[in-house]
């Protein structure tokens, strides 16, 4: 039975299937729930976690407060815990929502750029050691979102069989069906 999982609590356990909600956040809209909105009817009856980071208090518009340094801490381990269980038993869903509201003091989906980064290494790993092509990964790309030309042709060179969408029911189709296949 699919369960939600929000940072800092509730952990994966051995091989649960965990379906990770990877893109901004801060300065983004909620497109995680969003997402668990519409992947809930359709992974309610299969045992998968969705692991989304975004906290269930941040309200679109507002700015977080800034973490303390145990909380950052807690909230980059859960991040890394889930990241890694959905690289071995499961997808990880990447939205690149387009920047809603501007921050100064942080590039836009830095964070996000950087674990891309980590799951293309990943996957292309992947990938090479098996014969049959199998994603790990659903990608999805909202208009406006800045250097998407880039993203786009890296991964049509480097994973091509990797289908980076349009939008995010899409990208969650995507997300679904690569689950069914782990």
């Amino acid at each position: 039975v699919m369960e939600v999982h929000f940072p800092p609590t509730q952990q994966p356990v051995n091989s649960e299937r965990v379906l990770f909600l990877a893109g901004p956040i801060q300065g983004a809209p909620d497109w995680q729930g969003a997402a668990i909105a519409y992947l809930t009817p359709r992974l309610e009856k299969y045992p998968v976690i969705i692991a989304s980071p975004r906290r269930p208090n941040v309200i679109i518009g507002d700015t977080r407060p800034e973490f303390t340094e145990r909380q950052y801490n807690e909230q980059v381990d859960w991040e890394h815990v889930y990241l890694n269980h959905a690289n071995k038993w499961g997808v990880t869903l990447f939205w690149l929502a387009a920047e809603q509201e501007h921050h100064c003091d942080r590039a836009y989906a830095q964070t996000s750029r950087f674990e891309l980064g980590e799951a293309m290494a990943n996957e292309m790993i992947r990938a090479r050691a098996r014969s049959l092509v199998s994603p790990g990964l659903a990608i999805g790309i909202e208009p406006g979102f800045t250097n998407e030309r880039y993203i786009r042709r890296t991964f049509a060179s480097k994973l091509p069989f990797i289908k980076i969408r349009d939008t995010l029911l899409d990208t969650c189709l995507d997300a679904v069906i690569a689950l069914r296949g782990c």
